[in-house]
């Protein structure tokens, strides 16, 4: 690996949240080298949820239909009874889209496909994770951080303004920066393993002794593969074998008489479920995301979720920092996002313990759609609205009509790295153009017609009014036409003068 003094941001760990963050930064024009310690990508389907508004994140990276393709429905649940027969439930809530949620329903995809497709597009951006690379020590100064990282070719000495860490649960930058983790292992420990296995249909997720710890086991289809992924609380004290005869003794054990026959082991791993979250995401110039920040349990599919918008968050502030915003802003992300990874911690801990009565119901809880930052000083509340979303919601969409006659959607104007700025009908006064910020009159004789005047409806603007709507696609303000004033200096705050 070659030394580089000029490097704006290095992302240790290629994980998720790592790609995420690199294909933001890559499309702001941000110098980084994202390097991994693993020979290899992740080769595993463990976090294989993708919630709704991660999908709406995905849009936005130009990666939400290739993610759709490589995935399928969540199937339903079918818990097989000793002796024979079944019954059977869908336990993900699906639910047809809406003009203001255009994605509702849960995907299921295994991870390295997520991972597989995000690098596809980071390639399209002219960039690629230098695997088999490891950060062995880091200091940081008033001015940026210097990283040894060792590689095939030796150590090399990497300069970079900030680094993050999104290395994994037993991250070395969170320990090197001595950031607590508290929490607690939650007494469960489990096999997680992709399999080739005969005997089982494709049509369901099969359960068997479901709600007893000493014997449950299931199996999912993994979608477009011959694979299922196996999962299964297992004792605390041992080392399970994972090899094809070791998991065709354990299905055996549990399941006696099945005829299930393993045929192929793609991956497999043994773990302890922990719920833990880090005292801090940022210490000076170093900064810290997904699971490096926060694990979860793997019920209701949390953790990969918010690690991808714990570094949608974060790209978009850093690239405005490193463009001449002030580097304050950058503590708006763990105000941000330390209190809905708590929120979650909590939500996917609950869900764990239902999981252990057999209980597996999903609702619109895990979805994501309703994580807001109302408390932000990003948020520019102003007391007396009396409908509509406020700052600090997501931003829901909005039907479009553009002046040439075609369709178009609010997610359509906000796609891209910028700021986007509304204003509603002929008399909303725009700002003068600047870097870093789109704007758009709304209404008859403007580029953009609101079909279903939603802009009224769904976030309570009227003729005249702003909305002004963050990278990540969070309200930043919504203004009153005789308070537009107020942008000019909500905008010094997040964009470069």
């Amino acid at each position: 690996m070659e030394d580089c003094d000029a490097v704006e941001v290095l992302i240790c760990g290629a994980g998720a949240a790592g790609l995420t963050l690199a294909i933001d930064l890559a499309r702001r024009g941000v110098s980084f080298r994202l390097i991994d310690r693993l020979a290899e990508p992740f080769a595993g389907s463990r976090g294989k949820g993708i919630q709704p508004r991660t999908l709406e994140v995905f849009e936005d990276l130009d990666v939400v239909d290739r993610i759709a393709a490589a995935s399928g429905p969540y199937p339903p649940q079918r818990r097989h009874h000793v002796g024979g027969g079944h019954d059977e439930a869908q336990s993900f809530a699906i639910t047809p889209p809406t003009a203001d949620e255009p994605y509702r329903t849960p995907l299921l995809v295994p991870q390295f496909r997520t991972e597989a497709i995000l690098r596809e597009r980071l390639a399209e951006l002219g960039q690629a994770p230098a695997y088999g690379r490891e950060l062995r020590d880091f200091t940081q100064d008033a001015e940026g951080v210097t990283a040894q990282v060792a590689g095939p070719d030796g150590v090399a000495t990497i300069r970079c303004r900030y680094l993050v860490g999104g290395d994994g649960g037993r991250s070395f930058v969170r320990r090197a920066l001595q950031v607590g983790f508290p929490g607690r292992t939650l007494g469960v420990r489990a096999i997680v393993a992709d399999i080739v296995l005969e005997g089982l249909t494709r049509d369901a997720w099969h359960r068997f002794d479901d709600g007893d710890m000493a014997r449950q086991v299931a199996f999912c289809p993994l979608p477009h593969s011959r694979l299922f992924q196996l999962q299964a609380p297992i004792p605390p004290e041992g080392e399970p074998d994972l090899s094809v005869r070791g998991l065709q003794a354990f299905v055996d054990a549990r399941i006696a008489g099945s005829g299930l026959v393993v045929r192929e082991v793609a991956w497999a791993s043994a773990y302890s479920m922990n719920a833990r979250l880090a005292d801090r995401y940022r210490v000076g110039r170093v900064l810290l995301m997904g699971d490096a920040a926060h694990i979860h349990p793997p019920t209701g599919g949390q953790g990969l979720n918010t690690s991808v918008q714990d570094a949608y968050n974060l790209g978009w502030k850093l690239g405005a920092v490193l463009a001449g915003a002030p580097d304050a802003l950058l503590d708006s992300y763990e105000a941000e996002r330390r209190p809905i990874a708590a929120d979650m911690l909590g939500l996917a801990t609950d869900l764990l313990e239902k999981a252990k009565q057999g209980d597996m119901r999903r609702g619109r809880d895990v979805h994501q759609m309703d994580l807001a930052y109302p408390s932000s000083l990003l948020s520019l509340d102003l007391t007396g609205r009396a409908a509509g979303v406020r700052a600090g919601d997501r931003a829901p969409d909005v039907p479009l009509q553009g002046a040439g006659g075609q369709p178009r959607r609010l997610f359509d104007l906000m796609r891209g790295p910028h700021w986007t700025l509304v204003g509603r009908g002929a008399d909303a006064a725009l700002p003068p153009p600047r870097a870093g910020l789109h704007s758009h009159r709304i209404g008859p004789g403007d580029a953009f017609r609101d079909v279903g005047d939603r802009l009224a409806t769904a976030y309570g603007m009227a003729d005249g009014d702003l909305l002004l709507i963050r990278p990540d696609g969070y309200v930043g303000a919504v203004l009153p036409a005789a308070q537009a004033a107020r942008l000019e200096a909500y905008l010094a705050a997040c964009l470069p003068a």
